[in-house]
């Protein structure tokens, strides 16, 4: 991504995350700022990435969904359940507003996509 604004924005839930701090009002305000930035993207997976992820974090006060794996699993169910973690995942919400700085990488894509499917699983 290269507006510096969105990168600020991501940085600084990044910094509040090191700090151990998970404020749920303050991420899902800045997850919506970050949203009405990228909407000028037109990618409509990283627009559906970012609304998904701060309804998440507000209807479930954290973030429950997992790193993708790396490799495809054969079921569909086996993928979903492994995506869904039991606590607060902070280090794959971390992750996830990582992959937003870079979206002319593919994979970062296609994790994004993987975080929707797991959003929409959840």
């Amino acid at each position: 991504m290269e507006n510096r604004q969105a990168l600020k924005l991501i940085e600084k839930i990044q910094k509040e995350l090191f700090k151990e701090n998970f404020e749920v009002s303050e991420i899902v305000t800045d997850l919506k700022k970050l949203r009405e930035i990228t909407l000028e993207l037109n990618n409509p997976v990283v627009t559906k990435a970012l609304r998904l992820a701060y309804e998440h974090i507000e209807n479930n006060n954290g973030f429950f969904i997992g790193i993708p794996d790396d490799e495809p699993l054969d079921s569909k169910d086996n993928e979903i359940k492994a995506n869904i973690s039991d606590a607060n995942n902070v280090e794959s919400f971390d992750y996830f507003l990582s992959l937003l700085t870079d979206l002319a990488k593919k994979n970062n894509l296609l994790d994004l996509k993987e975080y929707n499917k797991a959003f929409l699983a959840f």
